[in-house]
């Protein structure tokens, strides 16, 4: 007798991993194309409606507001019903209400739509992460974790390039079409992603996890194996405050909330920054912030490919607090020439970190509340993101400068480091049931 978990430890990589891989990756690409689009389209918007930092800040919020309940639903429901069909669930609204803003006609129904937009990404983000922890070996997992995460910024990339490309010649509001585009994953997650074996081994599934192993030839004699199912407890949202998990839940909740804030607060915001200092055209903008963003790429690779050498602990401090350090540095130049490298050393050490924090979550839970403790610790997140818009957007309009708006990101980024160092554990190379216990 066998336990399923054993198995897909011994697993060599195949097909089967990459395929996960891929269609993971793609989610959460187009998830952050979705996210990240109203930051490149926010210059225009801005100089339509005729409205102030502060005003385009709130509507900026209300994204964020969406996305903190859908991150708790989310985390909720992927422990019920299970990951597969929460994606596509999530997935879905994401993509429709986004594409929906294309005839939002003010302020308020802008707004409205994107709080509704905000449930389906502030669902879908947390779970490609979550989803891919489960299958590939421990000593593969933050490899895989790590490259999801990176598809972040390829979605990114494509917000500014669809921008850049459309908007200029037929305006803002065909630019936001492009985000029904992720409908088209639906049918590859149906088909082609199992639901976690973690998850149906919870549920005591053991029929639909042999079905998974035979459809997917993951291993030989399926009908002859007999397995031994792990018991689980049922889940409580308290325990997330008990002796065992308090203080990862701390650490979590603290690394989410800050890096939501400092990544939205700056990214989002970064066309209009450069638009309204320099007083540049929005298509030049839109240049700069592609090459700030290009920054994201080398810098999601280097964190993941060293999650599995050093560990997690030592990626998230060294990462969190070289961005630190260069938010302080931005935050006392006026200089054109070096506002924009600081900008890009903050891309490539902030969206490093995103790649430790991916990883970490998922780890630090075991798998009967794994999506709850995720899902929670992503609603916080999403909370510093209601504020980070409003707050930065507010900031930047009554000091006409960067100082007192980077000063803050600067000294949340310090402090995310030393609680990492100070009360993070290491999770390098253990397999997810090790680490729970």
């Amino acid at each position: 007798m066998i336990t399923p978990i054993r198995i897909l430890e011994e697993l060599k990589l195949s097909r089967f991993h990459y395929i996960l891989l891929t269609i993971t990756s793609l989610v959460y690409a187009l998830a952050a194309m979705n996210v990240m689009l109203i930051g490149a389209l926010l210059p225009a918007i801005q100089r339509e409606w005729r409205l102030a930092s502060s005003e385009a800040g709130l509507m900026l919020s209300f994204g964020y507001l969406g996305m903190f309940f859908g991150a708790i639903l989310s985390g909720r429901l992927s422990d019920k019903i299970g990951r597969k069909y929460t994606m596509i669930i999530m997935l879905s609204i994401a993509s429709i209400f986004t594409g929906l803003c294309s005839i939002a006609w003010d302020f308020w129904s802008m707004s409205l739509m994107r709080v509704v937009a905000g449930v389906g990404l502030g669902g879908t983000l947390p779970l490609p992460g979550v989803y891919i922890s489960e299958y590939p070996p421990a000593k593969y997992r933050g490899r895989f974790v790590g490259l999801v995460e990176t598809a972040w910024v390829y979605g990114v990339i494509l917000s500014i390039i669809f921008a850049r490309i459309i908007m200029p010649s037929v305006g803002w509001r065909a630019v936001f079409t492009i985000s029904f585009t992720p409908l088209v994953l639906v049918p590859f997650i149906i088909f082609y992603i199992p639901e976690s074996i973690r998850f149906l081994e919870k549920k005591n599934k053991i029929n639909d996890i042999k079905q998974i192993f035979k459809k997917f030839n993951l291993i030989e004699n399926v009908d002859r194996l007999e397995l031994t199912l792990e018991k689980y407890e049922k889940t409580r949202t308290v325990e997330l405050f008990t002796r065992d998990y308090v203080k990862r839940t701390i650490l979590l909740w603290i690394l989410w909330a800050v890096l939501v804030y400092t990544y939205h607060g700056i990214f989002i915001w970064l066309p209009s920054i450069y638009a309204s200092l320099f007083h540049y055209e929005v298509v030049k903008t839109l240049e700069w912030v592609l090459i700030v963003t290009l920054a994201q790429v080398p810098g999601y690779y280097s964190a993941t490919f060293l999650l599995d050498k050093i560990g997690r602990k030592l990626v998230l401090g060294l990462y969190l607090m070289i961005a630190g350090v260069a938010c302080i540095l931005l935050a006392t130049t006026l200089d054109i020439t070096m506002i924009l490298i600081y900008s890009i050393v903050i891309s490539f050490f902030n969206l490093g970190a995103w790649a430790g924090l991916y990883t970490y979550t998922p780890e630090l839970y075991p798998t009967r509340m794994r999506g709850t403790g995720t899902g929670v610790a992503a609603a916080v997140g999403r909370l510093a993101g209601i504020l980070a818009p409003y707050i930065t957007g507010y900031l930047f309009e009554v000091s006409g400068g960067l100082l007192q708006a980077f000063t803050v990101f600067a000294l949340a980024h310090v402090f995310a480091a030393l609680s990492t160092l100070i009360i993070g554990e290491e999770t390098r190379g253990k397999v997810l049931e090790e680490i729970s216990r």
